[in-house]
């Protein structure tokens, strides 16, 4: 059974706290979910996360099939990260690491998604046609969302030399 990983990183010019803050609420996917996908949390989203909490959603991933979802907060660092389990839904294996990285005029959000898809070898046949490009669109969509919520991060620059750096940088990664 292949378990694949989805990683993302994207620069937001915001603060640790107010990354922590908007990510670490589970109302707030829905601003950054594709509306296609039906998201809607049923329950355990009404208190500030902590380990061990269950999520209840919704999600429509294909056809608007409705698919009962629950995630388990396993391990929560506030103002460095968390990480959700999937107990119950539309993969065999979820586990989702989410990452809040200070940075000079912002932060770098990480996810690390490690998963694997049911049905075996048929789900292997189909990730490359139908799971891998709709979670790709998930995460696109997320990065501009995300974007259109907080702006586009652009790096402090002191002198031409820490430019210089920058531009090294952002070519680099």
């Amino acid at each position: 059974m292949k378990i694949y990983t989805l990683h993302t990183k994207q620069k937001l010019p915001i603060t640790v706290q107010e990354a922590w803050n908007f990510f670490s609420d589970p109302h707030n996917l829905k601003m950054i979910t594709p509306e296609e996908m039906g998201f809607t949390i049923l329950s355990g989203a009404d208190k500030e996360m902590y380990g061990g909490q269950l999520i209840k959603y919704t999600v429509s991933p294909i056809a608007n099939i409705k698919v009962k979802w629950v995630t388990k907060i396993i391990h929560v660092e506030p103002l460095k990260y968390f990480v959700d389990e999937q107990l119950y839904g539309p993969y065999a294996l979820w586990h989702h690491k989410h990452f809040i990285h200070p940075i000079p005029g912002g932060v770098l959000m990480e996810d690390i998604i490690d998963y694997k898809v049911p049905f075996g070898i048929l789900g292997q046949l189909v990730h490359p046609l139908l799971v891998k490009p709709k979670l790709d669109d998930i995460f696109d969509y997320r990065k501009k969302a995300l974007i259109d919520l907080f702006g586009v991060f652009s790096p402090p620059v002191q002198n031409i030399k820490d430019k210089e750096a920058v531009d090294k940088y952002e070519i680099l990664n």
